[in-house]
């Protein structure tokens, strides 16, 4: 079961949001993709593609088109950015956030046990009680394959237990050439 909820209230001009539905997959989008007239033309779709319905075409052609793995399709996106996907069809979420996490995404956990996402912090934090945390920047979580980044997709991801006042939450950070790269 899954439930999704919408608003343009206190919406960024800068980083708008929306919200589109195609073939039993729903997807939440905020933010703008620099490179959408390059990506709509790689995928062979039309101009009036906008950034949500183009998130919803590259899931389902990485989802359909296996190997074709989840990484190559959110690296490819240049922008500041965020989306949850969920597809009815497979019960899969799917989610990604931009390297540079200039747009806002959490993530928690439910009293009742179930996983949520949000850009609001402070209504996430009614949901989740203590447990949430920052999206880590550059990464992608699918509830079929867990969280991974897509900048260095053979890297592993640890999370780090954090303390932030009355929060309890996660950092992540990736591992990669003897330098971790923080993630929070």
């Amino acid at each position: 079961m899954a439930t999704m909820a919408f608003t343009h209230s206190n919406q960024s001009l800068l980083h708008p949001r929306s919200f589109a539905v195609k073939d039993d997959c729903f997807c939440l989008f905020e933010g703008t993709l620099e490179n959408l007239a390059s990506l709509r033309q790689e995928y062979g779709l039309s101009k009036c593609v906008n950034e949500v319905l183009f998130v919803i075409e590259a899931y389902r052609t990485f989802r359909d088109r296996a190997p074709y793995p989840a990484c190559k399709m959110v690296g490819h996106l240049e922008g500041q950015f965020a989306f949850v996907i969920f597809d009815r069809g497979t019960k899969t979420v799917f989610t990604a956030a931009d390297s540079n996490g200039k747009v806002p995404l959490y993530w928690g956990i439910t009293a009742d046990g179930c996983l949520s996402f949000s850009g609001d912090a402070e209504l996430l934090k009614a949901a989740c009680g203590k447990s949430l945390a920052s999206f880590p920047q550059g990464c992608f979580y699918s509830s079929a394959s867990g969280l991974r980044s897509y900048e260095y997709p053979k890297n592993k991801v640890m999370g780090i237990p954090t303390m932030d006042g009355e929060m309890c939450g996660t950092a992540f950070k990736v591992e990669h050439e003897n330098i971790s790269a923080s993630m929070v």
